[in-house]
């Protein structure tokens, strides 16, 4: 199955700093399976054991928040991330468009956003969470839910379009940004056309990273995913995700003990034939075009202007990657 197609394969000119925020999940919730991984309304209530601490999830009268309404989480940890790595000051509410959203996530602008987003935002809200935390000879126990507010503000005149919206993230989701626990994810993570996909990439991100390997059993992986399909039918789906081989930076192996492997693959953006660019260095490239008032993509393409003469003067660049950012960290500041 391939990937979902690219939106917004062009930058949003007129949506501020959203082209440049790099999407940021936070390492709690990839840990954890809290979303459902069902297309239809889940009714089912939740526990999970790990060690000494129990996790419950009574769902909303929606049922449970799904793997898709993530996508607002995920938007917002990323966006507050951005102000935060930039030095601005960050709180527990955020404003956005829904066109905003949907370029962020890799959604079709237009649509019934209206009645997506509040139906997300009841299962985001409604569904809680429930825990216990051992500490100092104590347990602990905390009930919250993913979202404290949502709600989207109209305008009112005959057309009574959707103007903007409006999120209050949870003391739980606000700690995890203020403590750093959060981890840059892939772009095409948005394009992953099943539920499944989409948490077994946040599993291999969280606990595999940049290691050569990371093991675990079938079994074992089923339950964090949170997937309730019997294990034969879990297998069989895990074997056509392997076969389509579309996991972003991921590749997962499975063999006849029903051990699975997850290995990084090496990604890497091919801009020019026999110019190639790593993810590493992209991402390096666009912190310092913020930090120095560049626009990332002009500066790319006079990197590439600026490469492709020193090739045809048969000076092509040994390591591309580390050429471009060193080229971007000689440019003087625009600040």
């Amino acid at each position: 199955m391939s990937l979902l197609p690219d939106h917004h394969p062009q930058p949003d000119f007129f949506v501020l700093d959203i082209s440049d925020v790099v999407p940021k999940d936070d390492t709690a919730s990839m840990e954890h399976p809290l979303f459902s991984l069902a297309t239809k309304p889940d009714m089912r209530h939740l526990q999970y054991q790990s060690g000494g601490n129990t996790l419950k999830i009574i769902p909303s009268g929606l049922g449970l928040p799904t793997i898709k309404d993530k996508d607002i989480l995920i938007f917002c940890v990323s966006q507050l991330m951005h102000r935060k790595n930039l030095g601005k000051p960050i709180g527990k509410t955020v404003r956005f468009s829904a066109r905003e959203l949907s370029i962020a996530t890799n959604r079709p602008i237009g649509g019934n956003h209206y009645a997506r987003l509040e139906q997300a935002f009841q299962r985001l809200i409604g569904t809680t969470f429930t825990t216990n935390v051992r500490t100092g000879g104590k347990i602990e126990t905390r009930v919250f839910s993913l979202l404290d507010e949502g709600g989207f503000v109209r305008t009112d005149d005959e057309k009574f379009r959707l103007d903007y919206c409006e999120v209050v993230l949870s003391n739980w989701f606000m700690r995890a940004i203020e403590a750093a626990e959060v981890v840059t994810i892939s772009p095409d993570y948005f394009r992953l056309r099943r539920p499944i996909e989409r948490r077994l990439y946040e599993i291999a991100r969280k606990h595999c990273g940049n290691s050569k390997k990371w093991q675990i059993s079938l079994e074992k992986l089923q339950a964090k995913t949170g997937s309730n399909a019997p294990l034969k039918r879990f297998r069989h789906n895990l074997r056509e995700i392997i076969t389509d081989d579309k996991t972003p930076f991921y590749r997962f192996d499975l063999d006849g003990s029903d051990m699975v492997t997850v290995r990084p693959r090496a990604v890497k953006n091919e801009i020019e034939a026999g110019i190639i660019l790593p993810d590493w260095a992209e991402e390096k490239a666009r912190e310092i075009a913020r930090d120095k008032g560049y626009d990332y993509y002009r500066l790319r393409a006079d990197w590439m202007d600026f490469a492709r003469a020193e090739a045809g003067r048969g000076n092509p660049a040994k390591n591309a990657g580390a050429a471009f950012v060193k080229f971007c960290q000689n440019r003087k500041s625009l600040r």
